[in-house]
C-alpha cells in the first residue's frame, strides 16, 4: 500500500457469507486502523451472492465458501493468485439463552430431539440450510420437521431463536455465535456433519488492488486466526 493510500484511505467493498458476520467486525475494527480504509462489508448465503455477481454487482474483495470463489475464479471475477484459503467451520444447534439443551451427542439423540422440538429454523439457500434439507430426508424424518419449521433464504436463524420465535436454530456454528441471545447446543455429530471451507480472493476489476492484497494478508495474519477461533471458525 502506498504513503498516500495510507494517508487518504477509502472505502473497501467486501462481499461476503453469513457465516463471516461475526469475525468481520473485529477484522475491520484492527484494519481500519493500520489501514486508513473503511470495509463496507454486505453479507448474504454464497448462492445469493453468486446470483448478485452474475447480474453485475462487483467489489474489491470476496470472502466465500471455496466452492463460489472457484467459480468465481474461473469466471474470471476474482484474480486466481490472490485466492487464500481462511477457515472452517461446521453446522451446530442452538437455543435462547438459558433454556434447556437438548441432547445431539449421537445421530439417534439428534433425532429424537429434533422430532420433539417445537418448532426449528434454518435457511433454504444458506450452506447449512441446504445441508440441513438433505440431512432431515436421509434421516427419514423431513415431512415431520418441514411442518414445524421456520425457513428464510438467509440471514442468521438464531435471530428467531433470540426472539422466542423458534426453539431450535440450525446454521454453521460462526452464524449461530453470531446472535446475543442464545447458546449453543454443540455441533452436530461427526458422522452427520458438514464442513464448510472459506476462501477469499480479490476481485480482478477492483480499483484498490494495494489496499485488497493489505485486506487478504490481514487476514493470514495470528491476530486474525485468534478472532477466527473465537468466533467458531478454524483457521486454515
Amino acid at each position: 500500500m502506498t504513503e498516500q493510500q495510507r494517508t487518504t484511505g477509502g472505502e473497501l467493498k467486501v462481499l461476503t457469507s453469513n457465516s463471516m458476520r461475526g469475525v468481520m467486525v473485529p477484522i475491520a475494527e484492527q484494519f481500519e486502523k493500520t489501514s486508513g480504509y473503511r470495509l463496507a462489508v454486505s453479507y448474504d448465503p454464497a448462492k445469493v451472492m453468486l446470483r448478485r455477481i452474475a447480474a453485475g454487482e462487483s467489489a474489491d474483495v470476496a470472502i466465500l465458501g471455496k466452492p463460489a470463489i472457484d467459480t468465481l475464479t474461473i469466471e474470471g471475477k476474482i484474480d486466481g493468485n490472490s485466492r487464500r484459503t481462511l477457515a472452517r467451520c461446521g453446522v451446530g444447534v442452538a437455543v435462547r439463552a438459558g433454556a434447556p439443551k437438548p441432547d445431539i451427542s449421537s445421530i439417534d439423540a439428534l433425532k429424537r430431539s429434533l422430532l420433539a422440538a417445537k418448532s426449528i429454523a434454518y435457511t433454504t439457500e444458506g450452506a447449512s440450510g441446504m445441508y440441513f434439507s438433505g440431512l432431515i430426508e436421509r434421516l427419514g424424518i423431513a415431512d415431520d420437521i418441514k411442518a414445524k419449521a421456520r425457513t428464510t433464504p438467509g440471514g442468521l436463524t438464531g435471530e428467531f431463536v433470540a426472539t422466542g420465535e423458534v426453539e431450535l436454530a440450525v446454521q454453521q456454528v460462526p452464524e449461530l455465535l453470531a446472535v446475543p441471545g442464545v447458546e449453543l447446543v454443540g455441533p452436530l455429530p461427526q458422522q452427520v456433519q458438514n464442513i464448510s471451507t472459506n476462501a477469499a480472493g480479490i476481485f480482478t476489476n477492483t480499483h484498490h488492488r494495494d489496499a485488497a492484497q493489505a485486506l487478504l494478508d490481514f487476514l493470514m495474519t495470528s491476530e486474525s486466526k485468534r478472532i477466527f477461533r473465537s468466533k467458531g471458525l478454524e483457521p486454515a
